[in-house]
């Protein structure tokens, strides 16, 4: 997704969060000093399945459709749910707020990990990126991109997964691990899940798919 496209979704985002476009850009300039250009031909999957997984309680049930999958992009946590599991993550997509160890061992050993900058994530970026190898991080940003910091669309780490799997070629995607009405989750985290399924819903459109994860719901989702 071009930034064009994007810049109306990422300013309905912030009008309902109440978020700090400045504070974005700030915090992506500082992850820009970090960040270098990356080969993105390192996760093309054109004409593949790519596995979008979430980190929802029933991840561990759905494993069957990462593992099935030709390559797993996967949200933060999950990746190491996944790992346990024996099934390799080709991305972590994160925003550092939950295992940034996880993604410093993955980047020392020259696996991807995709760092999401924004607002609210500045301390862990400054800690963390300088710690990344940069040759195995690709940076991104929900503000306009600069330098080798990039946005492909998307919101939280599953659904900026999904538009990134869109963004690289990915034929099908299919979705382990999402419980977009997990009961554990209120507050700010369930109205995130509700962007969420209005961007995955936004996604399928934009595709010409039909995820299998909003089956049964699309009639109550508010389209962007």
């Amino acid at each position: 997704m071009d930034f064009d496209d994007w810049e109306p979704v990422y300013e309905a985002i912030l009008a309902d969060f109440g978020f700090d476009r400045a504070a974005d850009e700030a915090v992506r300039d500082r992850a820009a000093a970090h960040a270098e250009p990356f080969d993105l031909d390192r996760l093309d999957c054109a004409g593949e399945t790519v596995a979008v997984a979430g980190a929802g309680p029933s991840l561990e049930a759905d494993a069957g459709l990462a593992r099935d999958a030709d390559r797993v992009f996967a949200a933060s946590t999950a990746t190491d749910r996944l790992a346990s599991l024996g099934v390799t993550v080709d991305a972590m997509v994160t925003d550092l707020d939950k295992n940034p160890g996880s993604g410093l061992a993955r980047t020392e050993r020259g696996a991807v990990v995709v760092a999401h900058a924004h607002g609210d994530n500045g301390a862990l970026v400054d800690e963390w990126l300088p710690r990344y190898d940069a040759a195995h991080t690709l940076v991104t940003t929900q503000a306009a991109p600069v330098d080798a910091v990039r946005n492909y669309g998307g919101f939280t780490d599953g659904d900026r997964a999904a538009f990134l799997a869109d963004h690289c070629g990915a034929e099908r995607l299919a979705f382990p691990g999402w419980d977009l009405d997990d009961p554990a989750v209120d507050g700010v985290k369930a109205r995130k899940l509700e962007w969420a399924e209005r961007l995955l819903h936004l996604l399928e459109r934009r595709r010409g798919e039909r995820f299998a994860v909003l089956d049964g719901r699309r009639d109550a989702i508010d389209p962007i």
